[in-house]
């Protein structure tokens, strides 16, 4: 189905309204004299331009003559519409909200530097040809420049105004989302990949978003390889995908719908994986990044995305929510939410998870903090926690956790560097290695592991981590393991065991001089652990040391006072590491690989979140038991005190290791006194950043090349 039918009746219902706020705005848009002050009409002109030019295209796309635009015209067009907040630009956008307040004043600057960036969200719906958001999007544009038409318009009245429009929508963006989420016929994106001819480089300009060089390049690089190395990258991807139903032991031909999330430019890729997941009956839910307010969470992009032209302009608008957060607005989105679900109850029912396919080699963003952007009071940072738990309860009511799976790859993109080429193939060797050879040797590791009470890593040089990681303990150690022998399948590249710790007894400072998360940069990051909570944090972003706990609560912890260990794991995918420090692209790399390449601490949930009563069996039969803490076991009596939903890896690289130890205590007896002690007995699993522990040292042998 052409996915302008899907519209096609509501587009109809609301056209009359569309032709009228069309030609309101395109009157605004010339300039039309009236009394308000100068700098605001300024910002509705300039705003109302940005509106009429989706109208005209919106209209353009419908009759088809669109398609007659030739690649340099698309190109040109597309760089028109982004301009205004790409980093060279930003600084005169009225998106940036510290523009905003400088041209418009304290009391409206931000609100409508929120509402430009809001209204910005149109072009995605000109692409769909979703006529009847259009039309929503102009009439509270049209709304509220007649308030400041009329004049004494207060900050209140706006506030207001946007709140009761997205509290009376709340249906068409939060309850929308949610068929996003598990409806196959919004195949927008699917079409695209599809039905269009990649070789012909114009249909990068069919989704709407901003497509910059690494779009196109990447689409040019995967031109130039033949179906069987397609084919390859794509099967690596969707087998990863096959082997985690089988290692759950859940029946994958009884799902419906798998949910792919990718880069623009790796179409050849996901139409090669569209394909082959076919084949296990699976039929793809594709959906954009979210781009409305109430879909957001922060400055995180989750759906198809393409290169952020600036995540600056994310990072600023991250808490705009700030405008309109409170139990009242939760209740809605909320009961939107389970409307929809039941609405798609079967569809919901048949969704399978997401496949991932990731993408790394941008330049790294360090953000700037704003005091213009807004921000949220305590109030609402509980009330923000609150509603995760919330919303992740009631996917859960219909989504059963215990019946999906997932898989996550990561390929890079051309601004890693000039060794682009190369470094594709590396990483697709990383992305491919034999799960035999490495199987063998995690299990030595582990079965070292599941005879000791704990893990002991410290740092070396400038890196001063001290963490005891408590482990949990075993019944039946010739059923029982406590670390999972995680291979290459759900979580590409092969590479670690993993365990979810005791929260009592797990004790000291995680330390790691620089790293990123999330797509944002910390420097000198510490978190100190007592029992298993995070009891203190701090970075050197920032020069006062209290915007550095700031930055880490908001974008680490999610504005919660603390949160557990829910992970420990020891990465052992030295081949990885040897390649990032070969091509100098450590500080690029993605968690997903970074993971591998040495100890990992994750604070949050544990990999078990939601899952944790099915049964998981390691290759040699043994049952993986350490999949909840002191705060998951809580799960069936207080769901808000059991999950934080959220899982922040954090990994120390092999070079900043002094040591990686198991721990063990033992009683003995004095030699002198004849009396029992306790011996603390530590065997060294890594020390120096290379593997020690009998069994392990062939994963060295990719150090010494």
């Amino acid at each position: 189905m052409d996915y302008r039918e899907l519209f096609k009746e509501s587009n109809k219902e609301v056209e009359e309204r569309f032709l009228l706020t069309k030609e309101r705005i395109e009157e605004i848009a010339a300039g039309e004299k009236n009394g308000m002050n100068e700098k605001i009409q300024n910002y509705f002109k300039k705003t109302a331009q940005l509106l009429k030019k989706c109208a005209e295209d919106f209209v353009c796309i419908s009759s088809d003559a669109w398609k007659s635009r030739s690649f340099e015209q698309l190109k040109s067009e597309n760089a028109l519409f982004y301009q205004d907040i790409l980093p060279q630009n930003y600084g005169h956008s009225f998106a940036n909200p510290a523009f905003a307040v400088q041209e418009l004043g304290e009391e409206f600057g931000r609100i409508l530097s929120f509402l430009y960036t809001e209204l910005r969200s149109e072009r995605a719906f000109v692409f769909e040809q979703n006529l009847e958001k259009i039309t929503i999007l102009n009439e509270l544009f049209l709304e509220i420049y007649c308030m400041f038409e009329e004049g004494d318009v207060t900050y209140k009245q706006i506030k207001d105004t946007i709140y009761w429009f997205l509290y009376d929508y709340a249906d068409d963006w939060a309850g929308y989302r949610v068929r996003e989420l598990v409806d196959p016929a919004l195949d927008f994106a699917t079409s695209i990949i599809m039905d269009s001819d990649l070789l012909d480089l114009t249909y990068l300009y069919s989704y709407g978003d901003y497509i910059s060089e690494v779009e196109i390049e990447t689409a040019k690089f995967l031109n130039s390889l033949t179906e069987e190395e397609i084919s390859q990258i794509a099967e690596t991807f969707t087998e990863g995908y096959r082997r985690g139903f089988e290692l759950k032991g859940v029946d994958v031909s009884k799902k419906d719908t798998v949910n792919i999330r990718y880069p623009i430019g790796f179409e050849r890729v996901i139409r090669a994986a569209i394909r082959q997941f076919a084949d296990m009956g699976l039929k793809p839910v594709i959906y954009r990044e979210a781009l409305n307010t109430l879909n957001k969470r922060q400055n995180l992009r989750i759906g198809y995305i393409s290169t952020d032209p600036n995540p600056q302009y994310g990072y600023d608008h991250r808490f705009d929510n700030a405008i309109y957060l409170d139990k009242r607005m939760i209740d809605r989105k909320l009961s939107c939410m389970r409307k929809a679900y039941e609405e798609y109850e079967q569809e919901a029912a048949g969704f399978a998870g997401p496949a991932c396919f990731e993408v790394f080699g941008e330049e790294p963003f360090e953000p700037v903090n704003k005091p213009e952007s807004y921000h949220l009071s305590e109030r609402q940072q509980i009330l923000s926690t609150e509603y995760s738990s919330l919303s992740n309860e009631l996917l859960n009511e219909f989504i059963n956790q215990e019946e999906r799976s997932f898989t996550i790859i990561a390929y890079p993109v051309p601004s890693i560097g000039e060794n682009f080429p190369e470094i594709f193939e590396e990483i697709r060797k990383v992305n491919t290695l034999d799960n035999e050879v490495y199987k063998k040797i995690q299990q030595n590791m582990i079965d070292v592991l599941d005879q000791s009470e704990a893990v002991h890593i410290m740092g070396r040089g400038r890196n001063m981590t001290n963490l005891t990681v408590a482990l949990c303990d075993l019944k039946d150690a010739s059923k029982e393991t406590k670390f999972e022998n995680c291979l290459a399948d759900v979580n590409i590249p092969v590479g670690e065991v993993f365990t979810s710790p005791k929260l009592k007894g797990t004790n000291g400072l995680l330390h790691v001089t620089e790293v990123y998360l999330n797509g944002l940069y910390y420097k000198d990051l510490k978190i100190t652990f007592k029992d298993g909570m995070i009891e203190e944090y701090s970075c050197a972003n920032f020069p006062d040391e209290e915007d550095g706990q700031k930055f880490i609560k908001e974008n680490l912890l999610y504005n919660r006072e603390t949160l557990p260990i829910g992970e420990c794991a020891i990465g052992t995918n030295t081949t990885a590491y040897v390649m990032a420090e070969k091509y100098g692209i450590m500080s690029k790399l993605p968690i997903l690989i970074a993971e591998k390449m040495g100890p990992h601490i994750a604070i949050g949930d544990t990999c078990y979140s939601y899952c944790e009563d099915v049964r998981v069996y390691n290759p040699d039969g043994k049952e993986i038991v350490a999949k909840e803490n002191e705060c998951s076991v809580l799960r069936k009596e207080d769901p808000k005190k059991a999950y934080f939903n959220c899982h922040t890896d954090i990994t120390i690289p092999y070079e900043e290791l002094s040591r990686i130890t198991a721990v063990t205590v033992r009683v003995v007896e004095s030699e002198v006194m004849h009396d029992l002690a306790e011996e603390r007995v530590e065997i060294p699993i890594l020390l120096d950043g290379r593997f020690v522990l009998e069994g392990t040292l062939k994963l060295n042998e990719a150090f010494e090349g």
